[in-house]
């Protein structure tokens, strides 16, 4: 199991009396722990801190660990599984982000293992079932970013750790952009898990090297980094590349000072309220809000907000740059519908008419986040 262990410092005259220099020894990681059954390893941090990463090392170990002998063998092996053979197991979503590499291949930044017949892609909690009947002598099965499943996968995994001895890991994201639980199925990842190791990663902003604890999502306009705002999709699939799209965002590692959120206290403040009028059948001042925020910006609640919170700040520039990205209506609508479960459907798509929003992009991220819905025909209305 990789870990630091804290041990008694050994005195510098001693070292000095074998002739050592003073230097500080830090205790590194060592190679994984097959032999211990049942385990459920959180490896945990933000985007680009090597938890796809530290898969590959797991995996390049159990291939060294198989080649041993006979002793080993009966140390890994609980109930007729061997925790030294590993299978690596994906989200279905995942195909848009690694098209470029083998179709057997555990991506990483910077690199990748093939992984031949030992790997899956799987839509849910189900598809895993399956998976694990399929492969009944596998002992270790990595699943990346087990967060994007629905939360029954943590029972699924729980029961068999603890029946049969499987080994799992799980490289996923905790905290999402908006440095929140992810969702549930995050939080019962952590109830269940027996190791956490936690990774970080340089702030990428240019001007930092700071520890980065958090994911931060930006879009590129113009060649200009603008933060997303606090209510912008919790999910958009897309590829790992760079991308100068309004619509299509980036990610990184950020520290907190790098890590610009804005328009959390508008969401609450704001947006939320005006959603739960509309869900009381007062929809008036929610459809004059999305108005504004299609078609004029300045005139919104959002922009007086947000130049009353940074406009005199030395870095308003930056948190100005939000606003920038389109389709701003039609993620606040998405937020409301899909987080806040505030609009019901008919509403939804009638306010997408009728403010003539973008339903190409509206149909994408509403699936992206499980809750499709159809704009090929607007609502009919009924005329005495």
């Amino acid at each position: 199991m990789p870990r630091i262990e804290e041990r008694d410092k050994l005195p510098d005259d001693f070292l000095k009396s074998l002739g050592f220099p003073s230097i500080t020894v830090h205790q590194t990681f060592t190679h994984f722990d097959f032999t211990l059954p049942g385990r459920r390893v959180l490896v945990i941090g933000p985007m680009g801190s090597g938890k796809t990463e530290f898969s590959a090392r797991v995996w390049r170990d159990a291939a060294i660990a198989q080649k041993k002998s006979d002793v080993i063998r009966r140390l890994t092996s609980t109930n007729g599984v061997d925790r030294r053979k590993v299978f690596f197991v994906r989200s279905e979503i995942d195909g848009q982000r690694f098209q470029e590499y083998p179709g057997d291949a555990l991506a990483y930044r910077n690199g990748y293992i093939r992984c031949g017949e030992n790997i899956a892609r799987i839509r849910d909690s189900f598809g895993l079932e399956q998976v694990l009947a399929d492969n009944p002598e596998i002992g270790t099965f990595i699943i990346d970013e087990a967060s994007f499943f629905d939360e029954r996968i943590a029972y699924v995994v729980r029961n068999h750790s603890l029946e049969r001895g499987i080994l799992f890991i799980f490289p996923t994201l905790i905290l999402n952009f908006r440095r929140d639980i992810f969702n549930s199925t995050a939080r019962l990842m952590l109830d269940i898990a027996t190791d956490v190791i936690p990774l970080t990663a340089y702030c990428e902003h240019p001007d930092c090297m700071k520890d980065a604890f958090y994911t931060y999502r930006y879009y590129r306009v113009d060649g200009q980094e603008c933060p997303a705002l606090y209510f912008d999709p919790l999910i958009i699939v897309g590829g790992d590349t760079q991308k100068d799209d309004p619509l299509n965002p980036n990610y990184c590692s950020r520290c907190d000072e790098h890590h610009y959120l804005p328009a959390k206290e508008y969401t609450f403040f704001h947006l939320k309220p005006l959603g739960e009028r509309a869900s009381r059948g007062d929809a008036g001042p929610l459809r004059d809000e999305m108005y504004a925020l299609k078609h004029h910006i300045s005139e919104s609640a959002l922009y007086q907000h947000m130049d009353q919170r940074y406009g005199s700040r030395p870095d308003a520039e930056i948190f100005m740059n939000a606003i920038k990205p389109g389709c701003l209506a039609e993620k606040a609508l998405i937020y409301l519908f899909c987080e806040q479960n505030l609009l019901a459907e008919d509403l939804l798509v009638r306010l997408v008419y009728e403010l003539e929003l973008d339903r190409v992009y509206m149909t994408k991220v509403l699936s992206d986040n499980l809750r499709p819905v159809s704009f090929e025909q607007p609502l009919l209305t009924v005329v005495d």
